[in-house]
């Protein structure tokens, strides 16, 4: 099943500095190991404020909110979840 989840940094709550160097290279390699092991699918950085919309692909919600906490970012309290979608195919293509 995937799901879609499109997220923002909380920096209305965290000032610039508080987002460093180290904190993005973990984040960033987090999302390689997600990536590399199949459950990460697609990642986009988002263009109107600082965050990501991801497609993720697991067995179900569970797995993706488990992966999603080990963001460094979002374990950090610093990156909030705004939409989390289950995604079901479009029923268009089978017609």
């Amino acid at each position: 099943m995937q799901f879609l989840s499109i997220s923002r940094r909380r920096t209305d709550q965290f000032p610039p500095e508080a987002f460093t160097a180290e904190l993005i290279a973990g984040e960033g390699q987090r999302v390689k190991a997600l990536y590399a092991s199949g459950i990460l699918r697609q990642i986009w950085k988002r263009a109107d404020t600082p965050g990501a919309s991801i497609l993720w692909e697991a067995p179900g919600e569970a797995e993706v909110r488990a992966a999603i906490a080990t963001l460094p970012i979002f374990a950090a309290g610093m990156l909030e979840i705004e939409i989390f979608v289950p995604l079901e195919p479009y029923a268009g293509f089978t017609a």
